[in-house]
């Protein structure tokens, strides 16, 4: 009993460092990706502290981190700029219409999300081949350092020039500093966390040293935005006297609110199985479409701007010791004080501090063993992976792991509609007997045509499907067809080892079929894809 306390506050003693940790991690984030949607900063903070609350409390995987992330932001820069447009077309024109606009996007975003767990669509994500979580693991690293770079910029004139001399140097040692940490602290010990450390010697060093570095407080100025303090999120009530509730308005959030849902629900459910990975542990994909889909409601109506899991910010967490529901509550929470009371402290954390920080999680993030098997596996794997890779950086997450399943899917067809076989033999009676071996399905069916020859077998043939699966309905037809071509040629034919499944199906088509097939004990039992009474 002892030993279980013990174990008890180790574990949120764990959870409440990492989830500070992570608050710190999510500021930048967070305005970073406001000022790529258009919107006020404050307006992806409020995401992030509301997704990031609702999302730890319900969702089904403890440990991982929500809020406003970048898939999505670059989905609402035409929103929010198509959104205006309309409300300076109307008859009295609204300024920041597009704001409007956003928010009730976000709400029939989170509906859709909600709808998908109700409806048990987070099983799909065991769909999802290795390569194509590999490439994404790889995609995402790169896409998490290539953003960190824009940290070594500076604004002149409105245009972003890379940072020189001084400067330069400075920013480069903070970052290895804070790499440095992180990488040699939990060598020597583990109960200190190393990503807090490094932010909080960092900081001091800059602060009590007078180092003129970027901090959070210029970067969020040098976007346009006037600072991190902020109030409460308040209920948006214009949502219901600003937006038509029209067909037209349907239309044009509809499209944005089903792209956004599936980005959201697809980056979800990876994070959610890379971290399942990392922890040795299951998730629950549906639990936590429901609670990605009643978070963004929430903040649709709360003034978000909607958002989905953080792969950095998860990745943060879980290395840092978060494996509760207490991380992230405490990350939100502790987002919202800074909000609230400690804007001017958090304000004056130095750039560089969370710039290593991110970098040490592209480190661990990579999987730096796709270099060693990329030769060892077969092909099209290692195909789907680079594919997989340079598609997320190109174009976003959610491009990169449809195409990449779309194309797994294209491969295995094409290798299992090569493994049909058919071996012949004539009985002693002259029955010549077709025992077919591989899976029968659309792919396969022109193959298995092949192998009969309808104008030169004897009188009587058996086709024998012992070694065989009918996958589909495209095989049922195939079946069937060939069942007619030789009886249209006055040739007696006969079907053994089919399962009762294709027996229904087949005598359901035509009762003539029931003359043709032969019953057997050891018939197969399993089911093919059309006989959706059978499927669970």
């Amino acid at each position: 009993m002892v030993d279980f306390f013990k174990k008890k506050a180790k574990n949120s003693k764990d959870d409440i460092l990492s989830g500070l940790t992570v608050a710190l991690a999510l500021v930048p984030e967070a305005v970073a990706f406001a000022f790529v949607a258009g919107v006020d900063p404050l307006v992806g903070l409020y995401a992030a502290f509301m997704i990031g609350l609702i999302t730890s409390v319900f969702g089904g995987r403890p440990g991982m981190i929500s809020g406003a992330t970048g898939a999505m932001a670059v989905v609402l820069v035409s929103l929010v700029k198509e959104g205006n447009e309309m409300g300076m077309a109307m008859a009295t024109p609204v300024e920041n219409m597009g704001l409007n606009y956003l928010f009730a996007t976000i709400v029939l975003t989170g509906i859709i999300q909600f709808l998908a767990g109700v409806f048990k669509f987070g099983k799909f994500v065991r769909l999802i081949p290795h390569p194509v979580m590999m490439g994404f693991v790889n995609g995402l690293a790169i896409v998490i350092f290539l953003s960190q770079l824009g940290m070594f910029t500076e604004k002149i004139a409105g245009e972003a020039v890379w940072l020189h001399g001084a400067e330069l140097y400075t920013m480069i040692g903070l970052v290895i500093l804070t790499m440095a940490i992180m990488f040699f602290l939990p060598k020597l010990t583990s109960k200190i966390p190393a990503a807090l450390t490094g932010i909080v010697v960092v900081s001091s060093i800059v602060i009590f040293g007078g180092l003129d570095v970027s901090t959070v407080g210029s970067f969020i100025r040098d976007g346009g935005g006037s600072g991190l303090e902020g109030g409460l999120p308040t209920f948006q009530s214009q949502l219901f006297t600003m937006v038509p509730f029209t067909w037209e308005t349907i239309k044009f959030v509809l499209p944005y609110a089903s792209i956004l849902a599936a980005i959201g629900l697809i980056e979800s459910l990876m994070t959610l199985n890379l971290l399942d990975e990392i922890t040795n542990s299951r998730g629950n994909g549906n639990r936590e479409c429901m609670a990605q889909g009643a978070a963004n409601i929430v903040t649709g109506f709360f003034g978000g701007m909607g958002g989905c899991a953080m792969i950095g910010q998860s990745l943060i967490n879980v290395k840092s010791g978060g494996r509760g529901r207490l991380s992230g509550i405490i990350a939100a929470v502790t987002l919202l004080a800074f909000i609230l009371f400690a804007a001017p402290y958090i304000e004056m954390v130095p750039i560089a501090a969370l710039v290593g920080v991110m970098f040490m999680v592209v480190i661990g993030t990579f999987a730096w063993s796709s270099f060693r098997i990329l030769n060892k596996i077969p092909k099209s794997d290692a195909f789907v992976l680079i594919l997989v890779s340079g598609l997320t950086v190109i174009f976003d997450l959610a491009i990169a792991v449809m195409v990449g399943v779309i194309v797994s899917a294209l491969v295995f067809s094409w290798e299992n509609a090569r493994r049909i076989r058919a071996r012949k033999s004539i009985k002693e009676d002259g029955t010549k007997v077709y025992e077919i071996w591989g899976p029968l399905f659309f792919g396969s069916i022109t193959t298995f045509m092949n192998k009969f020859d309808v104008a030169n077998d004897p009188e009587s043939v058996e086709i024998d499907f012992i070694e065989s699966r009918v996958s589909d309905h495209s095989g049922i037809e195939a079946i069937s067809s060939l069942v007619k071509k030789y009886e249209d040629a006055g040739k007696t034919i006969k079907l053994k080892h089919l399962s009762e499944d294709c027996i229904n199906l087949l005598n359901r088509a035509d009762d003539h079929f029931r003359t043709v097939i032969i019953r057997d004990i050891d018939d197969p039992r399993y089911y093919v894809v059309t006989d959706k009474a059978k499927i669970e």
